[in-house]
């Protein structure tokens, strides 16, 4: 994950052993609950580092509500038992979905509580959109993904499993049934029209 600094500190190479989380989830797609259980421990440490890096801007209280986040989280997968899990590529493709909306549930409920007060920005590598902002607005990407996402969904999917999910250019392009090349080439562009997007100043969520 060279192009964002999305994983554990320290590392950009999965932490987890792929064959032992792929049983897991093949187990708890079996109906044993008790494999979701052991996977949770496993990959821990990956969704913390995703969770800290998205909760980075915040000025206090950061590890707690990196905690909340991955608690969320995990709350959210359990939901999502049903799931037919193949892998883990697929298991944190689903995570950078349910990732992307904790956080822009999480900021919508901020807003309103604050009318309209601070909104949750998350630290954006300048390899992501170049910017000179140390953050970006969780809301206004989420808005601008699914604006992305009405003439081009790849390239919204792209970008959602690199930033959310902090998947490589060889993991999306799994989890999408591409090539690395198609997942670059979306990339590139994904990041220039979200550039120029974002650098409107568009409300919160159109």
């Amino acid at each position: 994950m060279k192009d964002l600094a999305v994983g554990p500190s320290g590392s950009d190479q999965p932490v987890t052993s792929t064959p032992e989380v792929t049983a897991l989830l093949q187990a708890w797609t079996a109906g044993d609950e008790g494999a979701r259980d052991r996977l949770i421990p496993l990959v821990y440490r990956e969704l913390h580092g995703l969770a800290h890096h998205y909760m980075a801007g915040e000025q206090s209280g950061a590890t707690l509500q990196t905690t909340a986040l991955v608690n969320e989280l995990y709350v959210r997968l359990v939901d999502v038992r049903r799931i037919g899990w193949t892998g883990r590529t697929h298991f944190f493709a689903v995570c950078a979905q349910l990732m992307r909306r904790v956080l822009v549930d999480a900021a919508r409920s901020r807003q309103a509580a604050k009318r309209g007060g601070h909104a949750v920005h998350v630290p954006m590598d300048e390899h992501v959109i170049p910017s000179p902002e140390p953050a970006v607005d969780i809301l206004a990407l989420d808005g601008a993904l699914d604006r992305l996402a009405a003439f081009d969904p790849r390239k919204s999917r792209v970008v959602e499993l690199r930033f959310f999910g902090g998947l490589d250019v060889a993991e999306t392009a799994a989890a999408l049934d591409v090539s690395p090349q198609t997942v670059l080439r979306d990339w590139r562009l994904a990041k220039v029209w979200l550039f120029r997007e974002l650098s409107h100043g568009d409300s919160h969520g159109a």
